[in-house]
């Protein structure tokens, strides 16, 4: 009765335990008699028996194991198949308690803390994961999209990618594959099918010729929505290169007035600091060039806060003229992709749709890549990324007599 107790393991018997050198072993029995398909969950004949071990939840800061002897079954709808076990996955090595407990530390810690309290390796850790999202996630989380933003996550040191699709009214990942070509966006189209892709209003994406191509193909009565904070860094990435040439072109003294610009010049204004300001204040004087390439900067920013769609194309018009007349190669092709890009970009204007809605979940995702570091396979990745942002809501795990642990 107290090994049943610490167990906490529904339909299973302890019958005996003993000490080793890694821990403590109990050995259980099923509360059943005949065998039951690891599949379907029909009784089966049995045979075959082998003793298998599954890590269970520690106990007084000992492991402990819990161990059978697993049998195959012959089932007539599933053929041979290993018998089902109340308290783990086929395939698994742990008991779904302690993987349960695993997920909810990788929700809420750093790899190294899950790594070390759990005493496993994180490459395991990643294949836990996985059975613990493929447990819990959400049935139907494809339905009932309207409003959707498609992004690319770099993982391992931004050598490899996945695709990851965001339901901007629930706020979460509702799918992601490996890749980020029209190929990765159109599987996610396959999936979501013809019914429910007539239902999709919106898709915001990044100025990716890749995934404008695939939602153009598959969804071709979705409306495209630029997200701004990519046009945004076109401007950004364009007055870098200003001030980069204007440095590189300066006299020694006209290059002492541009140190410790760079950040000033991209920070919103209500950001600065007093210092900074006053390099801002003191750079028509010093360089015009580059001050004119701040303006631009800043007057794209505004018109793209505005909600009047019919202003924006005005002034979106009127800016694509100053930047072709302001003599700064940069902005010239800024002004030509913003051109070519018009109707998305003022789309955003018009709906307030962009990836940056969801900017709060793309930061904490962009950290959860950073902590899959070591996991080597973009379904760890995936995995992790859908336990920390797809709505999935764990408990600890804890030993209590009489409890159970399974979910």
């Amino acid at each position: 009765m107290l090994l049943r107790q610490l167990l906490g393991l529904e339909y299973t018997r302890a019958v005996n335990c003993e000490f080793n050198d890694e821990g403590l072993v109990i050995d259980v029995a099923l509360a059943w008699r005949s065998p039951r398909c690891s599949g379907c969950g029909q009784s089966c004949r049995g045979y075959d028996s082998r003793r298998r071990r599954w890590r269970h939840l520690d106990s007084a800061g000992m492991k402990l194991f819990v161990r059978y002897d697993l049998r195959r079954v012959d089932c007539a709808r599933c053929g041979v198949v290993v018998e089902y076990v109340p308290w783990a996955d086929v395939g698994s090595w742990f008991t779904r308690a302690f993987e349960n407990h695993v997920g909810y530390l990788a929700q809420t810690s750093a790899k190294d803390a899950v790594r070390k309290l759990m005493r496993v390796a994180w490459s395991t850790i990643g294949d836990i994961i996985q059975r613990v999202v493929k447990r819990h996630q959400r049935a139907g989380a494809l339905d009932g999209l309207t409003h959707i933003g498609i992004d690319e996550l770099s993982y391992r040191r931004h050598h490899q990618y996945v695709t990851v699709v965001v339901d901007h009214i629930r706020r979460g990942i509702v799918w992601a594959s490996e890749g980020k070509d029209s190929d990765a966006a159109l599987a996610f189209f396959d999936e979501l099918g013809p019914e429910r892709i007539a239902k999709l209003k919106a898709v915001t994406i990044d100025m990716s010729k890749a995934y404008i191509k695939a939602v153009s193909e598959a969804a071709p009565g979705a409306e495209i929505v630029f997200d701004c904070f990519h046009v945004l860094r076109l401007a950004h990435d364009a007055l870098d290169q200003v001030r980069r040439d204007e440095v590189r072109e300066s006299t020694p003294a006209e290059r002492e007035d541009l140190k410790d610009t760079r950040w000033a010049l991209l920070k919103n204004p209500w950001n600065l600091k007093d210092l900074e300001r006053d390099k801002l204040a003191a750079l028509p004087r010093a360089n015009r060039r580059l001050f004119r390439a701040y303006l631009l900067k800043e007057s794209l920013a505004a018109i793209l806060r505005g909600r009047q769609v019919n202003v924006a194309r005005r002034k979106l018009g009127e800016w694509i003229r100053w930047a072709g007349r302001s003599r700064l190669a940069p902005f010239r092709r800024v002004a030509n992709t913003i051109r070519s890009y018009l109707a998305g970009i003022l789309a955003y204007v018009r709906t307030g749709l962009s990836n940056g809605r969801t900017e709060a979940f793309n930061g904490k995702a962009r950290t959860i890549t950073r902590r899959a570091y070591g996991l080597h396979s973009a379904a760890a990745l995936i995995a992790l990324l859908k336990l920390c942002c797809s709505g999935i809501h764990l408990e600890p795990v804890t030993l209590r007599p009489g409890s159970t642990h399974e979910t």
